[in-house]
């Protein structure tokens, strides 16, 4: 097997070729090449038809305070999901974000969780909770988040978003203080850190329990060490990993009473590293199993959280559209892939679930030409003929929501078609060989936002 000698790279921020490559972070998925077919040939609903129809459905919309009947849909939910058509791209953070801000201040939503890191936005969730000792300012605390891409979540937008979280949060009780946190699975070696530096000071003898279980995992000088290592040998590290879980819950009580916060942030931290060693070593089968372990993590750490809020609890989830509009209602199902959103209606019950999908017909975009790359202001070509977002462009409303409460009074919206994905690794002349799902859209999501032009998002300086 050759795909262990492909660099690692997250699967997320590639999204969309030709190939299914670009679904897992180590690209051996030869066999789902032809899973996400882009042309719109054999659709037997008339353009016109569908451009008439989005025309009559859509609703004009200049900013969030136009949202009314989405905000009261929505506000009934345990999880809402925000998306994103790529990860560089202003009007879905600012949207986002003020959907959040309502959701928040009008319906008392309890935390927002991102596509970013769970170590690194754990800081994030402690300054704009007002607890421990992070920097006194919005700006310095994002710069916790430091793996490429920075400019994904080091940005002006997002720095709005955590100074407003940070000043709502001020004069409320602990108790009712809006979080913020992360869902990915990267940074496992801070988590392996935070993990064993708690324990330190905690339970010393435990301390060095876990650093021997995790040194299975990190004496490998890179996760491409660990892959060939497992491929040669067949042996792996999960159980190891699991123990220090199983570890930490058993002691619950007694470590709660110690550091109750530091304790929530290093539990989730160690299942955070056991789905991380899963999606990594799922780069040795072909199929889906790296996405999926991924995706599993994503809807774990919000599941938990609600848990933790709560039997009321509700919580905000941004991510891809790709992870939270529901995967049954693309070409991803076909391949075995899952995602936040099938499993979010799945586990809740699609009443408790409400998705929002973003997208634009052009614009720019912060994105890199490879993993790791330089960032760079891409231009966004006009969508492919016969997308959604072609026919939404056509309509001539933006922005514009369309919402999804009876799928089956979207009748000419029912036939699979291109939704543009765009993911952090983008090569805009490439656009009509990829970045296309094939979809149901009122299948997929309960609501679209679509925005006829874009611009990019404002990096930190």
């Amino acid at each position: 097997m050759t795909c262990i000698r492909i660099t690692l790279q997250p699967a997320s921020f590639l999204l969309f070729s030709i190939s299914l490559v670009v679904f897992l972070s180590a690209g051996c998925s030869k066999g789902l090449s032809k899973a996400l077919p882009i042309s719109n040939s054999g659709t037997s609903t008339n353009d016109a038809e569908v451009v008439e129809h989005i025309r009559e459905h859509g609703l004009a919309v200049s900013d969030a305070s136009d949202l009314d009947p989405l905000i009261e849909q929505a506000a009934e939910r345990r999880l809402v999901l925000l998306g994103e058509a790529s990860h560089g791209t202003s009007e879905y953070y600012t949207w986002r974000a003020d959907i959040s801000r309502r959701l928040i201040e009008e319906h008392d939503f309890d935390f927002i969780i991102v596509e970013g890191d769970w170590p690194l936005a754990f800081h994030v969730n402690r300054h704009v909770k007002h607890l421990d000792e992070e920097p006194s300012t919005s700006r310095e605390v994002l710069e916790h988040f430091h793996r490429w891409p920075l400019w994904m979540w080091g940005n002006e937008e997002v720095l709005e978003l955590v100074s407003w979280l940070h000043g709502h949060n001020r004069d409320l009780a602990e108790t009712e203080r809006a979080g913020f946190y992360g869902m990915d699975v990267y940074a496992y070696e801070q988590g392996i850190e935070d993990v064993i530096g708690y324990l330190e000071e905690v339970d010393a003898t435990a301390a060095r329990t876990t650093r021997n279980y995790y040194s299975c995992f990190d004496r490998h000088p890179d996760m491409q060490s660990y892959l060939q290592n497992v491929h040669r040998t067949g042996e792996h590290c999960a159980d190891d990993l699991e123990a220090v879980h199983r570890l930490l819950d058993e002691h619950r009580e007694a470590y709660i009473s110690s550091d109750s916060l530091g304790y929530v942030n290093v539990l989730q931290s160690s299942r955070m590293i056991v789905h991380a060693e899963r999606h990594i070593r799922g780069n040795l089968q072909d199929g889906p199993q790296s996405w999926n372990h991924r995706v599993d993590h994503f809807y774990d750490a919000a599941s938990r959280l609600l848990e933790h809020y709560g039997e009321e609890a509700q919580g905000i989830v941004w991510a891809h559209n790709t992870h939270i509009g529901d995967a049954r209602a693309t070409a991803m199902r076909g391949s075995g892939m899952r995602n936040i959103g099938q499993i979010a209606r799945e586990r809740l019950g699609p009443d408790q679930v409400y998705a929002v999908g973003f997208g634009t017909y052009t614009g720019e975009v912060l994105a890199g030409r490879q993993w790791e790359g330089e960032m760079e202001l891409m231009q966004v070509p006009e969508a492919q003929s016969g997308s959604y977002e072609d026919l939404m462009q056509q309509a001539g409303i933006s922005p514009m929501l369309l919402m999804f409460r009876d799928p089956d009074t979207h009748q000419p919206l029912m036939e699979p078609r291109g939704n543009r994905a765009i993911g952090v690794v983008y090569h805009p002349e490439q656009e009509g060989r990829g970045n296309y799902v094939r979809t149901v859209l009122p299948l997929r999501y309960n609501a679209f936002l679509f925005f006829e032009t874009t611009e990019a998002l404002t990096p930190l300086e």
